[in-house]
Order: C-alpha cells, then sequence, then structure tokens
C-alpha cells in the first residue's frame, strides 16, 4: 500500500491578510517536493560521466623527451650551470663591493694607500664574472644542440612504416634494440641503385641486424629486382631463391604517412645546408639515435666493416655503441 503524502499545517495568516500570504508564498515550502519525491519511480540517481578520459595521461611531447633524455645523457651539465651561476653571483657581488671601496678611496689621499689591492681584487672578480659566463654559455649552447638533436630523433621515432607486404604498420621507435635501420632518400633510380649496391654484401648485413627503408621522394615506384624464384636447376637455383629471400627481408619496409615522412627529411636538409633535391642516406644506431647521414649511396661496405654483429658472443654488448652520434 503506498503512503499517502503529509497534511499541510493551517495557514497561519488570517483570512483576509493578503499581505500575510505574499510574503508567505515567496518562501518555497518542503511539502510540494516532499509530494513529489514520493510520486516519484524508484529509480537509480543520474551519474556524471566517467572521469576516465580526463584521468589518462597525455602523450609526452617530443621537447619534453628530448629534455629527458638529454639529462639522462649529460647528467653533470645541470650541476655545473648551477655552480656557474654561482660563482658568477658570487664574484658579481665582490666586484660590487670592491667598487664601493675604490670611489671613495679615490676621492680621500688618506685612504690611497690601499687602492692597489682594491684594484687588484676588482679584476680578479671581473675575470672571474668572464669565466664563469663563458663556461655557462658554452654548456647552454651544448645543451640546446643535443635538445635540438633529440628532437629531431623522436619526431622521427614517432613516424609509421610497414613491415612487409601488407603487415601491420607501427612507429619506427617499435625497432629499437632489434634493428639497425638505413633510411635511402631520393629519386626511384636513386634507391633502385642502391639496391642493386646493396645485393653484394646481404648475408653482412642481416648479421649485423641491418633493415633498409626506400623512400622514393619523385612518387614513383623503384625498380627493385628481388630475383626469379624457380629459375635454374640444383645450386644455382636454391642460391637465388636464398639471394631473394634475403633481398626481401632487408628491405622489407615501407613508409607510411609519406607527407610526413618528406617534412622530417626536409627539415633536416635544410639544418645540414644540402639542396631539397640531392639523394641522401640516414644510419641509425641500435638505439634508434642516428649514427650517420651523408649525400649519395650509402656505404654498405663501410656498414659491413663497423657495425657489430647481433648475434654470437658478442650480442647485445655493443647495443647502442655502434658508432658515434
Amino acid at each position: 500500500r503506498g503512503r499517502s503524502p503529509p497534511v499541510p499545517p493551517p495557514s497561519p495568516c488570517p483570512p483576509r491578510s493578503s499581505f500575510c500570504r505574499r510574503f508567505l508564498g515567496s518562501r518555497r515550502s518542503p511539502y510540494p517536493a516532499a509530494a513529489e519525491h514520493a510520486a516519484a519511480p524508484d529509480t537509480l540517481p543520474r551519474t556524471s560521466p566517467p572521469l576516465l578520459p580526463l584521468l589518462a595521461p597525455r602523450a609526452t611531447s617530443s621537447s619534453s623527451m628530448a629534455k629527458i633524455r638529454s639529462e639522462v645523457l649529460s647528467p653533470f651539465r645541470s650541476v655545473r650551470m648551477f655552480f656557474y651561476l654561482a660563482f658568477m653571483a658570487s664574484a658579481g657581488l665582490g666586484s660590487l663591493i670592491a667598487l664601493t671601496q675604490l670611489l671613495p678611496a679615490l676621492g680621500n689621499p688618506a685612504r690611497a694607500a690601499g687602492v692597489p689591492e682594491t684594484l687588484k681584487g676588482l679584476g680578479i672578480d671581473v675575470a672571474a664574472v668572464a669565466v664563469f659566463a663563458f663556461l655557462y654559455s658554452r654548456d647552454r649552447k651544448a645543451s640546446d644542440a643535443q635538445v635540438a638533436r633529440l628532437t629531431r630523433e623522436e619526431n622521427l621515432s614517432r613516424l609509421k612504416l610497414r613491415v612487409g607486404d601488407g603487415g601491420r604498420v607501427v612507429p619506427l621507435s617499435e625497432l629499437r634494440g632489434s634493428a639497425r635501420l638505413v633510411i635511402v632518400a631520393g629519386p626511384a633510380e636513386f634507391v633502385a641503385e642502391s639496391f642493386r649496391r646493396s645485393r653484394p654484401f646481404l648475408r653482412d648485413l642481416m648479421e649485423r641486424g641491418v633493415l633498409v627503408l626506400p623512400f622514393p621522394t619523385d612518387g614513383n615506384a623503384p625498380a627493385l629486382e628481388f630475383g626469379e624464384e624457380g629459375d635454374g636447376e640444383g645450386e644455382a637455383e636454391a642460391e637465388d631463391e636464398e639471394v631473394a629471400r634475403k633481398s626481401r627481408r632487408l628491405w622489407q619496409l615501407t613508409p607510411v604517412y609519406t607527407s610526413e615522412w618528406a617534412k622530417w627529411l626536409a627539415e633536416q636538409k635544410k639544418m645540414a645546408n644540402v639542396t631539397p633535391d640531392s639523394p641522401v642516406y640516414l644510419s641509425l644506431r641500435m638505439d634508434g639515435r642516428v649514427r650517420g647521414s651523408g649525400v649519395g649511396y650509402p656505404p654498405w661496405q663501410a656498414f659491413v666493416a663497423q657495425l657489430p654483429q647481433v648475434k654470437g658472443m658478442w650480442s647485445g654488448l655493443f647495443d647502442g655503441m655502434d658508432g658515434r652520434v
């Protein structure tokens, strides 16, 4: 059985007092709200939208990640710069005190005997300010250059590529620790010629974890001849199949969103004072940092001579140590 609504109390106003009724009518009575609540169905209260999207962590920007990596690579630079500033402040304060002592001494012959000592102290303080300012400026420029280089590398690591024909699309950072990427960027003829020059070193390059990303800048597909399987007989046929398999594995990467790749390469060429239409190559280390770059064909033979193998007793020991940045 339903519960009957509460009966409101009698009005305290006299029957003919319109002012009292108007005054009390402006005040909201709780009884209509109680009646509506009693008549409302038993439903759960409405809740606000979930806060999970608001609490999700934001993607770290390239510049922030570059600053973190810079601190890891040069952990004592910030400490040196702090002490440089402290020494500059101390020497500047000493110079100010020396000036306050020097100016009255120049106008007072009785205190002229202490002028040489004051000038000596002032010279030492000014020289200290100049030296520490130079050291601070040098470290600041080195830090800015390192952060700029790491920012470009972080932007490169976020570019997308496809593994194999019809394979999955992954960012370049997924290859860190597993492959040494070589980017070959130029016209289709340049990419095809780079492919032909790499054929004598297929086995050695694969043993060193090298993967090649061809990026034809003219929009044409390069003619990469992997070899015809099934031609010949016996050992010749097996050798051709082996060469074709290794060629496909070495050149299995394809850039995705080529406009972003073209933009990144244009920025790199601009900073290196290279003409926009010049064919270039970039070699990355195992940790994803740029190992070397240049104009023209990649030096495959030099890669074989300089890079350590990724298998055997030295596996993992020289990861990230395969060349200066």
